[in-house]
């Protein structure tokens, strides 16, 4: 049978549909049986499962935003939705302008799964999922 046949047997392309009497040897049939199993892999070296760190992780980036209006707070919320760490320095806006920016932030960073932390006087690390942080950082009281 030509390769011809087969391939329009395969996807029907024939016309003419005829039942055919099988007159191929055992020793024929087996071998024919030994082409369509599938072949065993064959067993890699360790050698090829050793990934290097460097290659699997991607540079990890933090921004450092000064908003000076609020609506830049969408800016930010769109670097933390791409996985990014943001710090944020609110210290030349005003005070109500600077707790709206926290609020909207708190609730990004509460829907993406994150973390908000205050660093300092007005200056606040929000991070993504992927983004571990721990310590904290006290604050002094002045007397």
């Amino acid at each position: 049978m030509s390769m011809k046949t087969k391939f329009k047997r395969f996807f029907e392309l024939e016309d003419d549909q005829y039942e055919y009497e099988d007159e191929t040897t055992q020793s024929e049939q087996k071998v024919m049986e030994e082409e369509y199993l599938p072949r065993k892999q064959e067993k890699k070296s360790d050698k090829n499962n050793v990934v290097s760190l460097q290659s699997v992780q991607k540079s990890a980036k933090m921004m450092l935003i000064e908003p000076r209006t609020y609506d830049e707070v969408q800016d930010i919320a769109d670097h933390l939705k791409n996985r990014k760490a943001v710090v944020i320095n609110l210290q030349r806006i005003s005070h109500d302008q600077a707790k709206r920016i926290v609020d909207f932030l708190s609730g990004t960073v509460y829907a993406i799964g994150g973390d908000i932390q205050k660093l300092g006087a007005n200056i606040f690390l929000c991070t993504p999922d992927n983004v571990d942080v721990t310590g904290t950082i006290s604050e002094i009281i002045s007397e």
